[in-house]
C-alpha cells in the first residue's frame, strides 16, 4: 500500500471511528434516565457496543499510522476530530435520541454491507464482525421510530421536530474527504453517493411509513473539519481525567 492510500484510508476509519466514539458517549447519558428499566439496559449496550466498534476502527488507525488509539481519543482538539455534527448534539428527548439512533443504524447497515467485500482485509473482516450487531441496534431503532411516529400526537411532533434537526445533518455522515477517488478505485470503501442513495432508499419510506412529514430542506455543513460548539463540551467532559495529568499510566 502506497503513501497515498494509507493516509486516504486511515482518514474515513478516523471518521468513522470518531462517529462511533461521539454516539457512544450521548448514549451513555441516558443511563439511569431512560424512560422505562428496559431500554436503560439497552440503550447502555447499545453504547456500549457502539464503543467497542470505535475501538475497532482506532486500532486499524494504529495500524496504518502508528497513532496510539487512546492519545486520538483524548488528546485531540475538537477541530481535529471528524465526526459529523449529527452524532456529537445532545441527547435531547427519547424521540431525539431514537431517531438520531435509526439513521444512524441504517447508514451503519449500508456501509458495514459494503465494506464487508473491501478488498482491504482489516476493513473486512472488521465490518463482518460488526455486522450482527449493528443488525440489533437497527431492528430496535426502527421498532422506535414506529412507535413513536405512530403513537401519539405528542410523540409524532416530537419526532418531526427531531427530524427537522437531524436531517440537514445527516448529510454530513456522506461528506467527501482527500482520498476517496482512490480509495474507490482500490476497492477500499464504498462510493460515498451510491451508499447515500441506498440509505435514502431504505430512510425515506421508513420515515412515511411511521408518519412523518417533509423533511427540512435548509443544507447541513459538508465538511466534516466544520463541527458544533456542543463538541467542544462533549470533549471537555470526555477528556477531563485525562488530561488532569498525561503522563499517568492506568
Amino acid at each position: 500500500m502506497n503513501d497515498d492510500l494509507r493516509a486516504a484510508l486511515a482518514a474515513r476509519l478516523l471518521a468513522t471511528a470518531d462517529d462511533e466514539l461521539m454516539l457512544a458517549h450521548r448514549n451513555a447519558e441516558w443511563t439511569g434516565h431512560a424512560p422505562i428499566l428496559e431500554e436503560d439496559i439497552a440503550l447502555a449496550n447499545i453504547a456500549q457496543d457502539e464503543l467497542g466498534h470505535a475501538s475497532i476502527w482506532y486500532g486499524l488507525v494504529e495500524e496504518l499510522t502508528g497513532q496510539d488509539p487512546d492519545r486520538l481519543v483524548f488528546f485531540r482538539d475538537a477541530g481535529e476530530y471528524r465526526s459529523a455534527q449529527m452524532v456529537e448534539q445532545p441527547r435531547g428527548d427519547w424521540a431525539f435520541t431514537m431517531l438520531r439512533q435509526y439513521l444512524f443504524d441504517a447508514y451503519e447497515m449500508a456501509l458495514l454491507a459494503r465494506l464487508a467485500g473491501s478488498a482491504y482485509q482489516p476493513v473486512a473482516d472488521a465490518a463482518a464482525r460488526m455486522r450482527n450487531e449493528e443488525l440489533y441496534h437497527y431492528r430496535h431503532s426502527s421498532a422506535w421510530l414506529r412507535r413513536l411516529g405512530l403513537g401519539t400526537a405528542e410523540s409524532n411532533r416530537r419526532m418531526q421536530a427531531a427530524l427537522d434537526v437531524l436531517w440537514p445533518l445527516a448529510g454530513q455522515l456522506f461528506s467527501p474527504q482527500p482520498g476517496d477517488a482512490l480509495l474507490n478505485v482500490e476497492g477500499y470503501w464504498p462510493d460515498l453517493n451510491e451508499l447515500r442513495q441506498a440509505w435514502s432508499g431504505v430512510v425515506i419510506p421508513a420515515l412515511e411509513e411511521a408518519g412523518l412529514g417533509e423533511t427540512a430542506s435548509a443544507a447541513g455543513p459538508d465538511d466534516r473539519r466544520v463541527h458544533s460548539a456542543h463538541l467542544d463540551t462533549l470533549l471537555a467532559d470526555m477528556q477531563m481525567v485525562a488530561r488532569a495529568d498525561e503522563e499517568a499510566v492506568w
